[in-house]
């Protein structure tokens, strides 16, 4: 592995490096360092320190103070989440909220001081943001004073009504819009619900913070709350610049060459990619999005993590490129596209002087994978290594700028570029620690950015996984399945990485159980020596004065029915039908195409449908291709007919017996009852012959998944001409009715 990408793996794990007094200094997360990774660093020491050496002479100056008195622009990210504030102002996605409880003897002046200190050492919290001259700048309050209000709950009624109280201004507070162009953007009040004990509530709009953020808040308010409790003065060094400095410095060094270099990286990147990652959903995209969102979360357990871990490391990739490459499979079976980002969010604080800023610095790196040639898992795992590597090297470009340099098109629907993200975090957010107190801390709240988050954290127990989704699109369901499938995935990679993505198992056992033996567990007690109109015969015997059929303002009785198809079928077996012979029907949607359908059954023969309101030349195709035996039509129906060397007859003007008496025949379960032809979508249209057996089957089987009541009656609105049609029709032979409905 070259000095560059091994370093850039580093950094991807979270280990800083550094020269001290001639030393390489390295500072690592807990459980990050194995003994195969310290070995490759003492091993390429020398390397590394060089390589380091060169770096700091190349650096480009360090960032410099500039004039308050002069207009201070937005970062990159500032200027995107203004222009979404602009967008949509009564939205409350993008406000950070957390909510402490406080267990033991609070000092509310210290906490009020603390409060006051931080705001006092980070300008971000002292800043609005004005609209001048249609360019959105930075101002900086010089001094704000914050008074910390005390809402007392000690009178509640109840704990109940107290708890109560509280999920409601917690979620009110969380849920309060922000005017960017007032302030203050940090908000906070605290909960006193006994003597010892309390809720503080803490809201930020992410414009001025990130995650990263949250963890300098936590040690920053954790040390002056020491220090003020116990009356002493604060000796937190002095911050060498203010986020209003690197917004600045980051305009400038974004121009001319250094941006056309990596400009050049991303467009290269991403060319050809499809902005939109199409993963089916519950509901389409709303054309505004609300940004509700709902969570998940399940576990890893720590041999699936350490098994994941080795794979990486054999692999000379991170865990997170691992977990990366199995997400990017899932998301390909799930959007059957094989070209796809998501977004992975990055802290982007790789300057000395802005690590310590409370500030939003973040940002959100736009990772490729491609599956069309179906890579074996470790094929894609290198790919992936590659390009997260490569991103790595490339991760100052700020996405907001590259929506902008690649013109892609905006759609209030959904974020451009990338609307799923993915990320690994390594190392958790310091505990509080306020003397004297016991705390507890919520961060997260019903709203979403994206369509789908995925955030993994690694524990001692595994890998934590969490994930947020718009319930605008998902329901909670669906994200339990996509997650199970992931789980499988990852243990499938771990048995076969040698496997074809696109052929590595997806399903739980559950589904495979479901889908391979209980759905097609269809296997019913029928008789074998019974065709289909010999069951209608039998209802008839049960039920001869229960209506049988419905149309518009007819009904007939199971008795009425049977005799005129009784009728008609005697005289088709004087025109010669037998079983295996095939006649035509072609009949407006009425009760006589009823009859017709019995008739032919009745008769021996196999009836093959035709629509009437079918083009001419599909209707010659059938009438040619079926060569039919006759073909029994309407006066309306017969005028839509091409011309044909078939026999037609009338049915309304058939020469019909007065024989109402069953009709004997030869016919089997093993005869054909009715041959239905196929839209021709692959080809020609071809003939379905379908034995009586087949639809016998289905009507036991029926019996046996519906209940008496479901199987009381039927709509029949579908053309007989498919299979389903005739289906509907077939209710009436289970002793329920059918409704004939008019096309």
């Amino acid at each position: 592995m070259k000095i560059f990408d091994f370093i850039s793996y580093l950094q991807s794990l979270g280990i800083k490096l550094w020269i001290e007094q001639e030393q390489l200094g390295c500072d690592a997360p807990k459980g990050v360092m194995t003994p195969e990774l310290k070995q490759d660093l003492i091993e390429r020491k020398t390397e590394i320190i060089e390589f380091l050496r060169q770096g700091y002479k190349t650096q480009e100056q360090s960032i410099k103070p500039v004039s308050r008195d002069s207009k201070l622009p937005l970062s990159f990210a500032q200027e995107r989440l203004w222009f979404l504030n602009q967008l949509f102002p009564d939205n409350s996605a993008y406000n950070v909220p957390i909510a402490l409880t406080l267990e033991g003897t609070l000092n509310v002046v210290a906490v009020e001081q603390s409060l006051n200190a931080i705001i006092q050492r980070h300008e971000t919290l002292r800043t609005t943001f004005s609209n001048i001259n249609g360019k959105p700048l930075q101002i900086v309050a010089p001094v704000t004073e914050l008074t910390l209000p005390v809402v007392d709950l000690q009178d509640s009624n109840s704990p109940q009504e107290q708890s109560e109280r509280v999920q409601q201004l917690v979620r009110q507070e969380a849920m309060a819009r922000f005017d960017l162009t007032k302030g203050p953007l940090l908000r906070v009040t605290l909960l006193r619900l006994d003597p010892e004990s309390h809720v503080l509530l803490i809201t930020m709009h992410h414009i001025m913070c990130d995650r990263w953020s949250l963890g300098i808040l936590v040690k920053e308010l954790s040390s002056f709350y020491e220090t003020f409790s116990q009356g002493k003065t604060s000796i937190l060094p002095e911050l060498p610049i203010q986020y209003a400095d690197f917004a600045y410095w980051q305009r400038e060094w974004f121009a001319g060459e250094v941006l056309e270099k990596q400009l050049n990286y991303w467009k290269k990147q991403l060319a050809g990619v499809s902005p939109v990652l199409k993963l089916p959903t519950d509901y389409p995209h709303p054309a505004q999005p609300t940004f509700k969102g709902g969570s998940k979360s399940f576990q890893i357990d720590l041999d699936l993590t350490r098994k994941l871990r080795q794979l990486s490391q054999e692999s000379e990739s991170t865990l997170f490129m691992t977990l990366l490459s199995v997400f990017f499979v899932l998301l390909s079976r799930y959007s059957s596209q094989l070209d796809l980002v998501v977004g992975s969010p990055i802290a982007n604080r790789n300057r000395g002087e802005i690590e310590s800023l409370i500030g939003m610095f973040v940002n959100t790196l736009v990772l490729r994978a491609d599956l069309s040639n179906n890579p074996t898992f470790q094929e894609l795992l290198n790919q992936v290594r590659e390009t997260t590597l490569e991103a790595y090297a490339h991760q100052d470009f700020p996405f907001e700028k590259l929506v902008e340099e690649l013109e892609i098109e905006r759609n209030l629907s959904h974020n451009p570029l990338v609307q799923v993200l993915f990320a690994l975090q390594n190392t958790k957010i310091e505990p509080w620690n306020l003397p004297g107190l016991r705390v507890s801390q919520v961060l997260d709240f019903d709203f979403t950015r994206f369509d789908l988050e995925v955030h993994l954290m690694e524990v001692s127990s595994g890998l934590e996984v969490y994930c947020t989704y718009s319930t605008d699109i998902f329901e909670p369901d669906t994200i339990d399945r996509m997650m199970k499938h992931f789980q499988v995935l990852l243990e499938a990679v771990l048995t076969h990485p040698e496997q074809r993505v696109l052929q590595l198992p997806i399903m739980t056992e559950v589904e495979r159980e479901q889908i391979l033996i209980e759905w097609n567990y269809t296997t019913t007690d029928y008789p074998k020596d019974k065709c289909i109109h010999q069951l209608f015969e039998e209802q008839v015997g049960k039920n001869p004065d229960a209506v049988a059929l419905v149309f518009e303002e007819q009904k007939l009785t199971y008795s009425e029915l049977n005799s005129k198809a009784n009728q008609l079928a005697h005289y088709l077996q004087k025109l010669g039908v037998v079983p295996e012979t095939l006649a035509g029907i072609c009949v407006e949607r009425s009760v006589e195409m009823v009859v017709g359908l019995l008739a032919i059954l009745k008769a021996g023969g196999a009836y093959v449908p035709l629509d009437p309101s079918y083009p001419t030349s599909r209707l010659a195709q059938i009438l040619e291709d079926g060569e039919l035996y006759l073909l029994l039509t309407d006066s309306y129906s017969q005028f839509q007919l091409p011309e044909t060397q078939t026999p037609i007859i009338n049915i309304n003007q058939a020469n019909t017996v007065e024989i109402q008496t069953n009709v004997v025949s030869n016919v089997s379960p093993q005869n054909l009852a009715y041959v239905l032809y196929t839209s021709g979508s692959t080809g020609r249209p071809k003939g379905v012959a379908i034995e009586h057996r087949s639809p016998v089957s289905l009507l036991y089987w029926a019996r046996e998944v519906y209940s008496q009541e479901e199987l009381s009656g039927v709509l029949a609105s579908t053309s007989i001409c498919f299979d389903l049609g005739g289906r509907s029709i077939y209710t009436i032979y289970n002793t329920r009715y059918t409704i004939l409905q008019p096309y």
